[in-house]
């Protein structure tokens, strides 16, 4: 079996990033059509506005992707659009990804690193706490509906 190997954003992947998160957007909730939007414009949404999209690529294929979206507060950066193909869900893809976000923001100096999620995903915010991150009070104006706790990993 081929390593996987972390690659940055590259148009040619757009659809696979699309298509990725909008699976596992209507597993586990519903699209909103914010998400439809910003999924659909990755560079405008994410990349033109300083951010980053990482994929796990195996071969030819796409195994997973994960965003790093700038926040308000200056090098703290939300992780974001975490997905990994269904039929590839625990193998660690996931955990791979998290980790090279984690090692690529202390590179690049950043203060923290900050993600909502639902606590229905049990899986997923076992594998945050697992990686250091820390429950934080959500705002009540929270971006996303679906979300019910933030959690933060602090990195200096």
């Amino acid at each position: 079996m081929r390593a996987v190997e972390i690659i940055p954003f590259d148009p040619v992947y757009a659809k696979d990033f699309y298509e990725l998160n909008i699976e596992w957007l209507q597993t586990y909730f519903y699209v909103e059509p914010f998400d439809e939007e910003v999924l659909s414009k990755p560079d405008v949404y994410i990349i033109d506005k300083g951010g980053y999209i990482f994929f796990a690529k195996q071969g030819a294929t796409i195994l997973g992707t994960v965003a790093l979206m700038p926040t308000q507060t200056p090098l703290v950066f939300e992780l974001t659009k975490m997905a990994v193909l269904t039929q590839q869900r625990g193998q660690k893809i996931g955990q791979q990804l998290l980790q090279y976000c984690i090692d690529f923001a202390k590179e690049n100096h950043f203060k923290a690193l900050m993600l909502y999620s639902a606590t229905k995903l049990e899986n997923a915010i076992y594998l945050y706490r697992k990686f250091g991150f820390i429950e934080q009070p959500l705002e009540p104006n929270s971006p996303y509906k679906r979300s019910d706790i933030k959690m933060e990993l602090k990195l200096k």
